[in-house]
């Protein structure tokens, strides 16, 4: 009798397994993300820009390894489709009916192709992420779209995006109109938004918003003579904490005697728009502003350094006080912001241990600096083209020859306007002790076509011709001494440097070149150990553990593909 209720039973219990784990997913998503997590080493999920505070971009997994990685195979593909929902409300993916949910403070429709440049989030089985005016929860397991949230635009810049946060069940999209915006993680619907910029100012939001605690931290750029500024928002109401202005803003304000007026420091520049790290230790938010502005243009009111534009900074996360800063390029007239995202190592300093920021400027220096007080300990050139600097100050600092300004007859300049690098995220590995970074070895020609700084405010006044490229790299730098240890030319003559890395415990380094393929190499030297050719390889790799697979994830375009070992 026992056994023939068993075996009743079974079917009975094989349908409430398959419909439990159906529900896993769901399960899952509602735990949301604590915070906390993100203090945590990087490992099975993704779940800040960087993967974690630091900005190493260096994953603990080792089941993808130097003695496997040959073996990657494709386990999914995912294309994505943004804008409005076809007629019924539902996106498009096939076998079914993602849901579309629509917002937004305009009228207007999507904007150009998808091409995901974000770092994704992985968090409990989902990947979350965006591209302008979009956002995705997709299944990490096998691709297929659990919701689309479409924002209808007023217009704006819409050059890209950075990526999502996360709090809870929260999360949170700048809009290229400059709107945070609030979503269920569960549902893609919408909790809230509030406006964090002008737009009528001409400012637009790209940066992937970063969760501290109970901060989320959100910047803006603007290519008009407008300040820059980084902003801390309360996670449930969007309620403005506290804003710091990376320029003075009246006098007597700090850094004031930088500049030659009033007037032209309040409308001075250095736009925050790419993330940056944090130490939890010293509650310090390190990251980089932008240029200033007019970026290119020379008038009696940008008379000094110029602070604090092109450099990198430290705030206190709960007040939004400034702690330290450095300046990578005094007094910038070639575009060189320094937003790209610092790196924060803790390791050996001449036999000592010493916590410090690792970071490589657009405008072709790399930088190591303590990271409690913004003491330069190391500064050299990563691009051997570099000609925009006639030496170093007594602060380490690159300093600027005039010569190499936009003149009406022209100079020849390296780095060209694109950078050394850029935004594409650097990364670092603990195993070697080595900073990664793309770069490339370009020359442009630096015209001035308007004399009068009222004719030439903002990106305008000037014009630049590209030249050529002497090649680009995936570039290894020793953080001790500033040294190149090694370098590996990318295939073709330059122009796009990659789309960031991601460096693991597998002793791997992860990385697109030039040629649209996503590459493994030995972060010791550089040997390529697997490729494989996706098209155009448009953000930073990741990777994540799920079900007891490692996965390696990368977007080319509108399509995200994941591998993994089988």
């Amino acid at each position: 009798m026992r056994a023939e209720m068993r075996a009743a039973m079974r079917p009975e219990m094989m349908r409430a397994t398959k419909f439990l784990l159906a529900l896993a997913p769901a399960i899952v998503m509602a735990q949301g993300l604590d915070p906390a997590a993100i203090l945590k080493p990087l490992s099975d999920s993704w779940p800040t820009y960087s993967g974690d505070y630091s900005g190493m971009r260096y994953s603990r997994l080792t089941q993808i390894n130097q003695s496997n990685v040959k073996n990657l195979t494709l386990a999914w593909t995912s294309r994505m489709t943004g804008g409005a929902p076809a007629a019924g409300g539902f996106g498009g993916r096939v076998g079914g009916g993602a849901p579309t949910i629509v917002g937004g403070e305009g009228t207007g429709e999507a904007n150009g192709p998808i091409n995901i440049r974000a770092s994704i989030l992985q968090v409990n089985g989902t990947l979350y992420f965006s591209t302008p005016d979009n956002a995705w929860a997709v299944d990490a397991r096998d691709g297929h779209t659990l919701w689309h949230y479409f924002w209808k635009t007023k217009g704006g810049t819409h050059i890209g995006n950075r990526g999502l946060g996360m709090w809870h069940e929260n999360l949170y999209m700048e809009t290229p109109d400059d709107y945070l915006v609030c979503l269920d993680a569960k549902t893609g619907k919408e909790k809230w938004h509030v406006e964090i910029a002008n737009f009528n100012l001409q400012y637009f939001s790209t940066m992937a918003p970063i969760v501290v605690g109970n901060h989320i931290l959100v910047g803006t750029g603007d290519d008009l003579d407008e300040p820059g500024f980084l902003q801390s928002r309360d996670p449930e109401t969007g309620a403005l904490q506290w804003k710091w202005y990376s320029v003075p803003m009246k006098k007597g304000d700090p850094g004031m005697e930088t500049w030659g007026d009033v007037d032209t420091a309040s409308h001075g520049g250095g736009n925050v728009w790419i993330p940056g790290s944090y130490d939890p230790e010293n509650h310090l938010y390190i990251f980089g502003t932008g240029n200033p502005s007019p970026a290119y243009t020379n008038p009696p009111g940008r008379n000094g350094d110029n602070l604090y534009t092109c450099a990198i900074v430290a705030l206190n996360v709960d007040t939004g006080k400034l702690v330290w800063y450095y300046q990578t390029s005094p007094h910038d007239t070639h575009d060189s912001d320094s937003t790209e995202t610092p790196i924060l190592v803790d390791g050996q300093f001449n036999g000592k241990p010493r916590k410090m920021v690792l970071h490589a400027s657009r405008n072709g220096y790399y930088f190591t600096l303590d990271r409690l007080t913004g003491e330069r300990l190391v500064t050299s050139k990563f691009s051997d083209t570099v000609n925009w600097a006639k030496g170093l100050d007594e602060k380490g600092r690159p300093v600027r020859d005039p010569a190499k300004d936009s003149t009406v007859a022209g100079s020849l300049v390296s780095p060209n306007n694109g950078g050394a690098t850029n935004w594409q995220p650097p990364a670092f590995s603990p195993d070697t002790g080595l900073f990664y970074v793309p770069t490339n070895d370009a020359y442009a020609m630096y015209y001035l076509t308007e004399t009068d700084p009222r004719g030439a405010m903002g990106l305008g006044g000037k014009d630049e011709a590209g030249i050529t490229s002497m090649g680009a790299y995936l570039t290894a730098i020793d953080y001790k001494t500033g040294k190149t240890v090694w370098r590996h030319k990318y295939p073709g003559f330059g122009g796009n440097i990659g789309n960031g890395l991601l460096t693991t415990a597998g002793k791997l380094l992860f990385g697109g070149d030039l040629s649209g393929n996503l590459v493994a190499y030995d972060p010791a030297n550089g040997k390529i150990l697997w490729h494989t050719r996706l098209g155009n390889v448009s953000n930073a790799p990741e990777t994540y553990m799920l079900d007891g697979h490692q996965y390696l994830l990368v977007a080319a375009g509108d399509t995200m593909y994941a591998f993994t070992l089988y």
